[in-house]
Protein backbone atom coordinates (compact mmCIF):
# COMPACT_ATOMS: atom_id res chain seq x y z
CA UNK A 1 0.00 0.00 0.00
CA UNK A 2 1.07 3.51 -0.31
CA UNK A 3 0.34 4.65 2.89
CA UNK A 4 2.36 8.40 2.09
CA UNK A 5 -0.58 9.48 -0.18
CA UNK A 6 -3.09 8.87 2.62
CA UNK A 7 -4.52 11.90 4.65
CA UNK A 8 -3.79 12.32 8.30
CA UNK A 9 -7.28 11.03 8.89
CA UNK A 10 -6.61 7.77 7.42
CA UNK A 11 -3.76 7.30 8.68
CA UNK A 12 -4.72 7.90 12.20
CA UNK A 13 -7.67 4.61 11.67
CA UNK A 14 -5.00 2.49 10.06
CA UNK A 15 -3.28 3.01 13.31
CA UNK A 16 -5.48 2.44 15.51
CA UNK A 17 -6.02 -0.55 13.96
CA UNK A 18 -2.38 -1.44 14.75
CA UNK A 19 -0.48 -1.35 11.09
CA UNK A 20 3.00 -0.44 11.70
CA UNK A 21 3.28 0.74 7.90
CA UNK A 22 0.92 3.76 8.85
CA UNK A 23 2.73 4.54 12.20
CA UNK A 24 5.66 4.38 10.15
CA UNK A 25 4.71 7.07 7.86
CA UNK A 26 3.05 9.08 10.65
CA UNK A 27 6.36 9.50 12.19
CA UNK A 28 8.18 10.70 8.71
CA UNK A 29 5.48 12.65 8.19
CA UNK A 30 5.55 14.50 11.88
CA UNK A 31 8.52 13.17 13.21
CA UNK A 32 11.59 16.46 12.68
CA UNK A 33 9.01 19.00 13.80
CA UNK A 34 8.15 17.05 17.49
CA UNK A 35 11.89 16.61 17.62
CA UNK A 36 12.24 20.17 17.18
CA UNK A 37 9.82 21.42 19.31
CA UNK A 38 11.26 19.03 21.76
CA UNK A 39 14.50 20.13 21.56
CA UNK A 40 13.60 23.86 21.78
CA UNK A 41 12.22 23.48 24.93
CA UNK A 42 14.57 21.17 26.35
CA UNK A 43 17.98 22.46 24.52
CA UNK A 44 19.36 18.66 24.79
CA UNK A 45 19.44 16.65 21.83
CA UNK A 46 18.86 13.40 24.10
CA UNK A 47 15.82 14.39 26.29
CA UNK A 48 14.42 15.80 22.60
CA UNK A 49 15.08 12.33 21.24
CA UNK A 50 13.24 10.66 24.43
CA UNK A 51 10.24 13.26 24.16
CA UNK A 52 9.77 12.82 20.46
CA UNK A 53 9.78 8.57 20.99
CA UNK A 54 7.48 8.95 24.28
CA UNK A 55 4.88 11.42 21.99
CA UNK A 56 4.87 8.73 19.08
CA UNK A 57 4.82 6.04 22.04
CA UNK A 58 1.38 7.72 23.33
CA UNK A 59 -0.07 7.76 19.69
CA UNK A 60 0.49 4.24 19.05
CA UNK A 61 -0.71 3.06 22.24
CA UNK A 62 -3.74 5.25 22.26
CA UNK A 63 -2.93 7.14 24.96
CA UNK A 64 -3.56 10.09 23.17
CA UNK A 65 -6.36 10.40 21.31
CA UNK A 66 -7.37 12.82 17.92
CA UNK A 67 -10.47 14.31 16.78
CA UNK A 68 -10.34 15.66 13.32
CA UNK A 69 -12.96 17.86 13.93
CA UNK A 70 -10.69 20.13 16.83
CA UNK A 71 -7.96 20.47 14.65
CA UNK A 72 -5.14 19.73 12.91
CA UNK A 73 -3.12 16.35 13.62
CA UNK A 74 -0.09 18.47 13.09
CA UNK A 75 -0.99 21.01 16.03
CA UNK A 76 -2.16 18.37 17.92
CA UNK A 77 1.09 16.30 17.88
CA UNK A 78 2.79 19.34 18.75
CA UNK A 79 0.57 19.64 21.93
CA UNK A 80 1.08 16.35 23.19
CA UNK A 81 5.22 17.07 22.08
CA UNK A 82 4.87 20.29 24.58
CA UNK A 83 3.01 19.04 27.22
CA UNK A 84 5.43 16.07 27.03
CA UNK A 85 9.14 17.79 27.12
CA UNK A 86 7.23 20.32 30.01
CA UNK A 87 6.97 16.90 32.41
CA UNK A 88 10.32 15.83 31.39
CA UNK A 89 11.36 19.13 32.38
CA UNK A 90 9.71 18.73 35.65
CA UNK A 91 11.18 15.45 35.92
CA UNK A 92 14.68 16.71 35.45
CA UNK A 93 13.39 19.60 38.09
CA UNK A 94 14.64 22.31 35.24
CA UNK A 95 12.35 25.07 34.24
CA UNK A 96 11.02 25.56 30.47
CA UNK A 97 13.21 27.27 28.72
CA UNK A 98 11.79 30.97 28.21
CA UNK A 99 11.01 30.68 25.04
CA UNK A 100 8.82 33.09 22.21
CA UNK A 101 6.37 30.21 21.41
CA UNK A 102 5.32 32.73 18.04
CA UNK A 103 6.37 35.92 18.81
CA UNK A 104 9.34 37.34 16.76
CA UNK A 105 12.23 38.99 18.07
CA UNK A 106 11.51 37.74 21.68
CA UNK A 107 14.97 35.57 21.75
CA UNK A 108 17.17 38.51 21.33
CA UNK A 109 16.23 40.24 24.74
CA UNK A 110 17.00 36.83 26.51
CA UNK A 111 20.38 36.69 24.44
CA UNK A 112 21.36 40.01 25.89
CA UNK A 113 25.02 39.83 26.57
CA UNK A 114 24.95 41.95 29.43
CA UNK A 115 22.76 39.74 31.45
CA UNK A 116 21.79 36.44 29.64
CA UNK A 117 22.15 34.92 32.83
CA UNK A 118 19.94 36.96 34.93
CA UNK A 119 17.37 36.90 32.77
CA UNK A 120 17.13 33.33 32.39
CA UNK A 121 17.16 32.63 36.14
CA UNK A 122 13.80 35.18 36.06
CA UNK A 123 14.75 37.08 38.91
CA UNK A 124 14.76 40.41 36.80
CA UNK A 125 12.36 39.68 34.59
CA UNK A 126 9.80 39.21 37.50
CA UNK A 127 10.46 42.45 38.46
CA UNK A 128 10.36 43.88 35.43
CA UNK A 129 6.97 41.91 34.41
CA UNK A 130 5.63 43.96 37.35
CA UNK A 131 5.88 47.06 35.44
CA UNK A 132 3.24 45.97 32.57
CA UNK A 133 -0.22 46.65 32.53
CA UNK A 134 -2.04 43.25 33.98
CA UNK A 135 -3.64 42.14 31.22
CA UNK A 136 -0.04 41.67 29.71
CA UNK A 137 1.62 40.94 32.78
CA UNK A 138 -0.80 37.85 33.84
CA UNK A 139 -0.46 36.61 30.01
CA UNK A 140 3.42 36.43 29.86
CA UNK A 141 3.01 34.90 33.54
CA UNK A 142 1.00 32.14 31.99
CA UNK A 143 3.02 31.47 28.85
CA UNK A 144 6.63 32.03 30.10
CA UNK A 145 6.60 30.74 34.18
CA UNK A 146 4.01 28.47 33.83
CA UNK A 147 4.79 26.91 30.26
CA UNK A 148 1.18 27.20 28.83
CA UNK A 149 0.85 27.94 24.98
CA UNK A 150 -0.97 30.46 23.88
CA UNK A 151 -4.44 27.89 23.05
CA UNK A 152 -4.26 26.91 26.83
CA UNK A 153 -4.04 30.48 27.59
CA UNK A 154 -7.00 31.58 25.54
CA UNK A 155 -9.16 28.51 27.04
CA UNK A 156 -8.23 29.18 30.67
CA UNK A 157 -8.66 32.74 30.36
CA UNK A 158 -11.51 32.66 28.51
CA UNK A 159 -10.07 35.82 26.15
CA UNK A 160 -9.77 35.54 22.34
CA UNK A 161 -6.86 33.47 20.97
CA UNK A 162 -5.80 36.81 18.49
CA UNK A 163 -5.89 38.89 21.65
CA UNK A 164 -3.83 37.03 23.76
CA UNK A 165 -1.46 36.75 20.45
CA UNK A 166 -1.72 41.06 20.64
CA UNK A 167 -1.56 41.50 24.17
CA UNK A 168 2.04 39.00 24.55
CA UNK A 169 3.09 40.14 21.64
CA UNK A 170 2.70 43.84 23.37
CA UNK A 171 4.09 42.65 26.69
CA UNK A 172 7.12 41.28 24.82
CA UNK A 173 7.96 44.41 23.19
CA UNK A 174 7.27 46.18 26.63
CA UNK A 175 9.57 44.10 28.20
CA UNK A 176 12.48 44.46 25.57
CA UNK A 177 12.01 48.14 26.38
CA UNK A 178 12.61 47.63 30.04
CA UNK A 179 15.34 44.88 29.70
CA UNK A 180 17.36 47.55 27.20
CA UNK A 181 17.15 50.16 29.74
CA UNK A 182 18.16 48.09 32.62
CA UNK A 183 21.16 46.43 31.04
CA UNK A 184 22.06 50.07 29.67
CA UNK A 185 21.87 51.10 33.21
CA UNK A 186 23.87 48.20 34.60
CA UNK A 187 26.60 48.56 31.94
CA UNK A 188 27.14 52.18 32.31
CA UNK A 189 28.14 51.73 36.24
CA UNK A 190 31.23 52.43 37.51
Amino acid sequence: MMYRSFDDIEIMKRIAAREQQAFQTLYQRYGKPVYSLAYRILQNSTLAEEVTQDTFLKIWQQRAHWDPEKGKLSNWLLAITQFTAIDRLRQEQRQPALYPHDIEDADEMMLDAHGGLQWQEGTVLRGLVTQLPQEQASLIDLAFFQGMSHSEIADTTRIPLGTVKTRLRAGLQRLRQLWLETTSQTSNRP
